[in-house]
């Protein structure tokens, strides 16, 4: 059975992890510990907590307990002392305080949530993610490089704020897979971040993995503005430190409403512009049904732009079976 190592956090991992739940594969996911922001940011602030968000999207991707459950764990409340929280994140901040280390808590809630697969923390220590643009200016907090909407620079250097060593689970996970996929997702607060960490870097280069990266299907303001195909793969492979084997691309549609929110949010669909020497591309139609919502509790309106879960797993399978 195949050994599929998935990396980041977020929707985009939620996505992927969808995609290849069902499928005879052994998967896992290693998860970006530096989320700061939002319900997780402050749970991590007031309790002293890891950050709890990220972990819980890919607990309850993998979940096979009845719907209730995973519904549970994303429920996010609207009023009183807790708006704003989600019960998940709460669940997994009280389970660290009364467990006796971190390996007991991802134990317990793969128990209670039925994980098909595995779900590992890049590392058990806090940390600050930081990022220096071309402009001079250095921002120190993932959240803080997530809501600079307005920079117009790209990030020349991304690092950790202390180095923090890696989760041993997460070293063993890379060295012995025989894929790892990055993306979709923002490409310097979810996928980067866990290869900062220490050794992350060195054991993929070892490893005897092919990469595959699933290309973002829109530019990310402040992150990767006006940033084509190939300055996506250019930094992934500079943080990789090894050459991406397989790039999925969209070739499909994107209706006209759904670009024009994108361009009033200076955002942009992502130009193919990739060579052959960059690696082999495969372009398919992966656009999902596309809608417009408010999250729970949520301040920013957020245009649902996905990749299909379905059309995503058709054409994964095809490069990993």
């Amino acid at each position: 059975m195949k050994k599929i190592t998935v990396l980041g956090g977020g929707t985009g991992t939620f996505v992927v992890l969808t995609a290849l739940k069902t499928k005879p594969v052994d998967l896992g996911v290693i998860v970006s510990m530096m989320d700061s922001g939002g319900s997780t940011g402050r749970l991590r602030d007031q309790l002293g907590v890891l950050p709890p968000g990220d972990l819980r999207q890919c607990l309850v991707a993998l979940s096979e307990a009845p719907l209730l459950w995973r519904k549970l764990f994303l429920y996010r409340f609207e009023s009183g002392d807790l708006a704003g929280h989600n019960f998940g994140n709460i669940f997994l901040s009280a389970l660290e305080k009364v467990s006796e280390n971190y390996e007991q808590v991802i134990k317990t809630v793969s128990y209670v949530l039925k994980i098909k697969g595995e779900v590992i923390p890049v590392t058990f220590k806090k940390t600050n993610l930081v990022a220096k643009y071309t402009n001079g200016i250095t921002l120190e907090g993932e959240t803080k490089i997530d809501t600079n909407y307005s920079e117009k620079s790209r990030i020349i250097e991304s690092y950790l704020k202390p180095e923090v060593e890696a989760n041993p689970n997460a070293l063993k996970r890379l060295a012995d897979s025989d894929y790892i996929i990055v993306g979709p997702g923002d490409l310097y607060t979810s996928i980067i971040p866990v290869l900062l960490v220490n050794k992350i870097k060195d054991t993929i280069k070892q490893s005897k993995a092919k990469i595959i990266c699933v290309l973002n299907l829109m530019t990310r303001s402040g992150q990767t503005a006006n940033y084509k195909a190939s300055d996506h793969i250019e930094d992934l492979n500079n943080y990789l430190g090894k050459k991406i084997d397989f790039i999925v691309v969209n070739d499909g549609k994107i209706p006209d409403d759904v670009l024009k929110w994108y361009i009033n949010h200076d955002e942009k669909v992502v130009l193919n512009d990739l060579g052959t020497e960059k690696g082999t591309v495969v372009k398919t139609n992966l656009i999902s049904k596309v809608k417009f919502s408010r999250e729970n509790s949520d301040i920013l309106m957020r245009s649902i732009l996905r990749h299909d879960p379905k059309k995503l797993s058709e054409v994964l399978s095809k490069i990993i079976l």
